[in-house]
C-alpha cells in the first residue's frame, strides 16, 4: 500500500462562513433526526404531542436559507469532528422558530408562521406521536414541560448537542431569547439526565399512529356523501334523457351486500391446514402452518377478530409495520393461532399477503389491539416464528411447525452458549425481549433449529423477528458457528436502530481487516445490511472496530442503495481515528476487489489496493472514491 501525505487547507473561522443554499441542504438531511427531536423537545408539550411532531417537522424543512447566508459562531457541536457552519445554521433556524412556536398570540400583531399550525407535512386520519418510554422519561418530560421555552432550550442544548454555557447563551441569543442567563439558571434546577433526550420518548421520526375520532369523521363523510349525492341527482335530473334512468350494468345495487366480504368475516369459511400439511408440501412458508391455541373453537372470539379487521373501532390501537396495508381482508383468511396468552385472548390470521394479530384482554373485549406485519415472499427463513405475546420487556413467540428445538442466545457474548427455551404446542417460554431495552449491555436473539440447521431472529418491535446472517453478499450463510457469532458480537447494538422499521433480515458481512498505523494491531471492518419486506429502505451500516473494543463504531451509512447488498457486493467507508500516540489517520477500507482508493478534500490521498491510512488533522473532512477490478469508480459511504 502507498499512502501520501497532503497537510489540509486552513479552514475559515465560524464567523467568516458563509452557508449556501445546499451546504444548509446537505446538513439538514444528514442530520434531519437529530434536528426534529431538538425542535420536538423545544416546542410547548402544550400543543399535544400529534401536534408537536408534525410541527417539529415542518420547522425542520422550514430551516434552509432563501441564499447564501452568514453562519453563526456558535460551534455545531462541543465534541466530534469539529464545527459545520451548515449545520449550526439550520440548528439556530430550528431554535429560533421552535422557541417563536411557544410565544402567546397577540391581538395587537400578526402571529407569526410558526405560531399557526404547519400546513404541511399532514396526515389526515392518524394521530401520531413518538414511542412510549419508561417511567424515568415520563418524569424528564414533565419536568421539561414545567420550563419556560428558553430554559427547555438550554437544557437541550447542554444535553442534546454537548455545548457547554458560553455557546449556549451566544445560541439563545441569535435565536431571540432576551435573558439567556435566567434561562440557564432555570434550566440548573432540573436534574442533568441527558442521556435520556437519546430515547425513543423523544424521537419524532419513529412514530406510533392512531386513528383520529372515528365518529366525527364518520358524521363529516355522511354529510358530504350527501351533499355530493344531491348535486349528482340535481345534475342528473337536468341532463336525464327522455327515455329516463339507463341500467347500471354490472354494478351492484346501492348498499347492496358484497358476498365476498360477507365471507371473509364469517369464522366458519376460514382456512384451516392440516398439522402435517407441511411436510408434503412444496413451500415452507406461513400458508402451510396448522391452526394451533386452546380456542381455535371459539366461533365468538374469531368474529371478533374478523370483525376488527374488517372495520376497528375507535378505541382499537393498530399499527402495521411499514409499507403493510391494514385494510379488512378480500376473502377468507388462514387461522394460525387462537389461544389464551398470558392475560389476553389472541387471534393471528394470515391472508397470504399480511399476518393479521388480534388482541383483547381475557375478560373484555376493551381494550383490544391490531397489528399487521407483511409477509410476501417469505421462506423457510423468514416464517419461522411470530410474536405472539408482549409483557414486562418479555416476549412469547409461536414457532413454525417444522421447529423441532429453540433457545436464546445473547449476542454480546458469543462464548457464552445458548440456553434452551421451552416450547409447548409451538410456543415459546417468555424471552427478554432486546427490542425493550434502553441501554445495551445485552441483546437477547433467539436460536432456532429444525432438520436444516439453526438460524437466529431477533425481535425488532414488530410481529416477524428479523432473520440475522453473515457472509459475502450473494453467498450468506447461518449464524451458527463459533466465527459468524464472533462476526455479529462487536455489532449487535446496531440492530437498535432498525427497530419498526420493516426489517426482513439483517447481514453482517466482514469486507476488510486492515492493519493499524501504530503497529499495534489490526482492525476490522464490517458492513451490515438491513433488508425490508417492502424492498425499500433497506440500511447499510459500515462499521469499524477495533480490538479490544466491545462495540463496533458506525464509520459511515447509506439508506435505499444497492452497496453491500446482491446486486452490488461492493462497499467503501472511511473513518477517522487517533493512535495511542495521539496522532490522527484517516483510515479506508474497501471490498476485496478494490484496487485503488483516493481521497479529495480535507485530505488528499491514494492508495493501491483496497486499504488507506494517511495522517490527518483532527476533524478532517475527506471525499473517499475507489475504482474497482473492473475499472468501476465507486464513492464511499456518507
Amino acid at each position: 500500500m502507498q499512502s501520501q501525505d497532503v497537510a489540509p487547507p486552513p479552514a475559515p473561522s465560524s464567523a467568516d462562513a458563509v452557508v449556501d443554499v445546499e451546504q444548509a441542504e446537505a446538513a439538514l438531511v444528514e442530520h434531519y433526526p437529530r434536528l426534529v427531536r431538538l425542535a420536538y423537545l423545544v416546542l410547548p408539550p402544550s400543543l399535544g404531542r400529534n401536534r408537536r411532531v408534525v410541527t417539529a417537522h415542518a420547522l425542520t424543512q422550514r430551516a434552509l436559507p432563501r441564499g447564501r447566508a452568514c453562519a453563526p459562531a456558535i460551534p455545531a457541536q462541543s465534541t466530534g469532528p469539529g464545527s459545520d457552519p451548515g449545520y449550526a445554521f439550520v440548528r439556530l433556524q430550528v431554535l429560533r422558530t421552535a422557541l417563536e412556536a411557544g410565544l402567546p398570540l397577540k391581538r395587537t400583531a400578526w402571529p407569526k408562521r410558526s405560531q399557526l399550525p404547519p400546513l404541511l407535512p399532514q396526515v389526515w386520519g392518524l394521530r401520531l406521536f413518538p414511542r412510549s418510554g419508561g417511567a424515568d422519561e415520563l418524569a424528564l418530560d414533565q419536568r421539561l414541560s414545567a420550563l419556560s421555552g428558553p430554559a427547555r432550550a438550554a437544557y437541550v442544548l447542554r444535553g442534546l448537542e454537548k455545548l457547554p454555557d458560553g455557546d449556549v447563551r451566544e445560541a439563545l441569543t441569535a435565536a431571540g431569547c432576551e435573558d439567556p442567563d435566567l434561562a440557564l439558571q432555570e434550566a440548573d434546577d432540573t436534574p442533568e439526565q441527558y442521556a435520556l433526550l437519546d430515547s425513543p420518548e423523544f424521537d419524532p421520526c419513529s412514530l406510533h399512529a392512531r386513528p383520529t375520532d372515528l365518529m366525527r369523521r364518520r358524521q363529516h363523510t355522511k354529510a358530504a356523501l350527501a351533499a355530493a349525492a344531491a348535486v349528482a341527482v340535481c345534475g342528473a335530473l337536468i341532463a336525464l334523457p327522455g327515455d329516463g334512468w339507463a341500467p347500471d350494468g354490472a354494478a351492484a345495487p346501492v348498499y347492496a351486500q358484497n358476498p365476498a366480504a360477507e365471507a371473509a368475516l364469517d369464522p366458519a369459511k376460514l382456512t384451516r391446514v392440516a398439522p402435517t400439511a407441511w411436510e408434503s408440501s412444496a413451500r415452507t412458508d406461513f400458508s402451510v402452518w396448522p391452526a394451533r391455541g386452546d380456542l381455535t373453537g371459539d366461533k365468538a372470539l374469531l368474529r371478533r377478530a374478523l370483525a376488527v379487521w374488517a372495520r376497528p373501532g375507535e378505541s382499537v390501537q393498530v399499527s402495521a409495520t411499514p409499507g403493510t396495508p391494514s385494510g379488512g381482508p378480500s376473502g377468507p383468511a388462514q387461522l394460525l393461532y387462537a389461544g389464551t396468552v398470558d392475560s389476553a385472548r389472541v387471534v393471528i390470521l394470515y391472508d397470504g399477503l399480511r399476518i393479521a394479530r388480534y388482541a383483547e384482554p381475557k375478560n373484555s373485549t376493551k381494550g383490544a389491539a391490531l397489528d399487521f406485519a407483511r409477509v410476501d415472499g417469505a421462506g423457510r427463513a423468514e416464517a419461522n416464528a411470530l410474536v405472539l405475546d408482549r409483557a414486562d420487556g418479555n416476549v412469547r413467540y409461536l414457532t413454525a411447525p417444522w421447529i423441532k428445538k429453540a433457545a436464546e442466545r445473547d449476542l454480546l457474548k458469543p462464548g457464552t452458549g445458548a440456553r434452551d427455551l421451552p416450547l409447548t404446542g409451538g410456543v415459546t417460554a417468555p424471552l427478554a425481549s432486546a427490542a425493550a431495552q434502553t441501554n445495551c449491555t445485552s441483546w437477547n436473539v433467539m436460536q432456532l433449529t429444525d432438520s436444516t440447521g439453526t438460524r437466529l431472529t431477533t425481535d425488532l418491535g414488530e410481529l416477524v423477528p428479523a432473520h440475522l446472517t453473515t457472509g459475502r453478499p450473494g453467498s450468506t450463510h447461518e449464524v451458527s458457528g463459533a466465527q459468524a457469532l464472533r462476526t455479529w458480537a462487536p455489532y449487535a447494538c446496531s440492530l437498535a436502530s432498525l427497530r419498526s422499521a420493516g426489517v426482513r433480515s439483517v447481514n453482517a458481512w466482514a469486507y476488510a481487516r486492515q492493519p493499524l498505523p501504530d503497529a499495534s494491531s489490526a482492525a476490522d471492518w464490517v458492513c451490515t445490511r438491513a433488508e425490508t419486506w417492502r424492498g425499500g429502505g433497506t440500511r447499510v451500516l459500515a462499521q469499524f472496530h477495533t480490538p479490544g473494543g466491545t462495540y463496533g463504531a458506525v464509520a459511515a451509512k447509506a439508506e435505499n442503495g444497492p452497496a453491500c447488498g446482491a446486486k452490488d457486493p461492493h462497499v467503501l467507508a472511511g473513518v477517522l481515528w487517533k493512535s495511542e500516540t495521539g496522532s490522527w489517520y484517516l483510515l479506508a477500507a474497501g471490498s476485496r476487489d478494490t484496487s485503488s482508493i483516493s481521497t479529495t478534500g480535507g485530505v488528499r490521498a491514494s492508495a493501491r489496493g483496497g486499504l488507506l491510512a494517511v495522517r490527518a488533522e483532527q476533524g478532517a473532512q475527506a471525499e473517499l472514491k475507489g475504482t474497482l477490478e473492473d475499472g468501476r469508480v465507486i464513492s464511499g459511504l456518507r
